[in-house]
């Protein structure tokens, strides 16, 4: 009976059995490893989106913080100075928009409302920066500059450029200001106009001349400045010039604007992000106050550096014969010791009275920074190269430092340059042993009456 009980199953059987046993046993094994396999995974993809997860709310944090603190404007009272003149840093802003030298505008005279770029935050202005920012300048119209100049009467004219004439006027409030109408030929005249809205609205500099307003009412474009009632560096120091009963300029006078000018630069260069290139620095754009005191102005071909290691920006050829630097003018490339050069030309120019280039020289001395170069370095030459009109009133001490310093401006090789920091602590000296400075009585050249007080 116990073995009729437990009769063991048939053979067939058995093997089926052990064969669904093994079966499941590896059917088993391949679900532990898929498992296995999908944890891997997840312990290391999970990770990786947490990371990145808060890589980006980390940049969404910095670029709303950097947002609400940046600042309205370039300010020499709250941008740090670089000890380069090659612009790495941003200050936290767009570039420089494309309403000023990068303007694309087919005809001048279809150009869309100069107001609607500024005011439609193309120059990277918010409406809130618009309503606080008083350097923006006043909006003029058509009519208003027109009354102020008499009807852009030529008696009137103080300047006459390559992209429009400057006159004289009155504004409504007795402001005398120096207005200037630009060209309405070519889109040159227009990419300058926006231009110089676009960066003196964001500069702020002693040493630069301050932008009063503008006028773009319809096919009209019209800056207004800030009134010198001395005219230009070159009114002063050239023989074309004089005609115009400007008095030579003393020894003490011409140390002045040399630091004045340094000063300018240097804050273009070294104390505003990213670097601006002047790229026009000539005597005819450096204006003389009531005092003698020099800015810089005319910044209608000026461009913003780059923010890349060597600094330099890749770009058609303008400006004046004789104050362009070498590698700027075979290749293009433009930096900030281009207007280092530049200032080492109107340095000469201070210390010989003579013209970057005057064919009418004898050969050899055609041209200013060729002739000086050489002579610079030696004691003797140099004393013999000062403007005759100083009639020997002069430092030799303090012309052989500036001439050493004009010399190391107008290198061939842009890296020999010195940054515009070095000139200016290497003037200070110089300027500060003069004490009191006796500038000429220079008769103005319009009646005082119409002078700003």
């Amino acid at each position: 009976m116990e073995d009729s009980l437990f009769t063991p199953p048939p053979p067939s059987l058995m093997h089926q059995y052990h064969d669904s046993h093994h079966d499941r046993e590896y059917a088993n094994r391949d679900t532990y490893r898929g498992l296995f396999a999908s944890n891997l995974v997840l312990l290391i993809v999970l990770p990786l989106l947490v990371l990145a997860s808060l890589a980006v709310i980390a940049f969404v944090v910095l670029r709303v913080c950097r947002r609400g603190s940046k600042p309205e404007n370039i300010s020499s009272n709250n941008i740090s100075s670089y000890n380069s003149s090659f612009r790495k840093p941003s200050f936290g802003t767009n570039p420089l928009s494309k309403c000023g030298s990068d303007l694309d505008a087919k005809v001048f005279i279809n150009s869309p409302d100069v107001g609607s770029c500024i005011y439609g935050g193309k120059l990277g202005f918010t409406a809130m920066q618009v309503r606080n920012n008083k350097r923006l300048g006043q909006v003029f119209t058509y009519k208003e500059l027109e009354a102020a100049t008499d009807g852009f009467s030529e008696s009137n004219v103080i300047g006459n450029g390559g992209f429009g004439v400057v006159f004289r006027g009155r504004l409504s409030d007795g402001t005398v200001a120096a207005i200037k109408k630009l060209h309405k030929e070519g889109k040159q005249g227009e990419r300058e106009f926006r231009t110089e809205v676009d960066l003196l609205s964001r500069l702020n500099s002693h040493h630069l001349v301050g932008l009063v307003g503008y006028c773009a009412d319809q096919n009209h474009r019209l800056l207004v400045f800030e009134f010198m009632s001395n005219g230009s560096l070159q009114q002063h120091l050239h023989t074309s010039s004089k005609e115009q009963n400007y008095r030579p300029l003393d020894w003490r006078t011409r140390l002045r604007i040399a630091l004045d000018c340094a000063r300018g630069l240097e804050f273009l260069h070294e104390q505003t992000a990213p670097a601006v290139i002047h790229r026009d620095f000539k005597c005819s754009n450096i204006l003389l106050d009531h005092n003698y005191r020099a800015k810089i102005s005319d910044f209608g071909m000026a461009k913003i550096g780059s923010d890349k290691l060597n600094g330099q920006v890749l770009t058609r050829v303008l400006g004046t014969t004789g104050y362009l630097a070498p590698e700027y003018a075979s290749t293009g490339r433009l930096t900030t010791k281009s207007d280092v050069y530049s200032y080492g030309v109107v340095l000469l120019e201070l210390l010989t009275g003579r013209s970057p280039v005057e064919t009418r020289r004898p050969p050899g001395e055609h041209v200013l920074v060729s002739w000086a170069l050489p002579r610079l370095t030696n004691r003797g030459k140099v004393v013999e190269m000062v403007d005759p009109t100083l009639k020997g009133q002069f430092s030799t001490k303090d012309l052989i430092q500036v001439a050493a310093i004009a010399a190391v401006c107008v290198q061939s090789e842009a890296d020999y340059r010195p940054l515009m920091t070095d000139v200016v602590q290497s003037l200070i000296p110089l300027v500060k042993n003069k004490g009191a400075f006796s500038c000429p009585t220079t008769p103005p050249k319009f009646p005082q009456n119409m002078l700003e007080p």
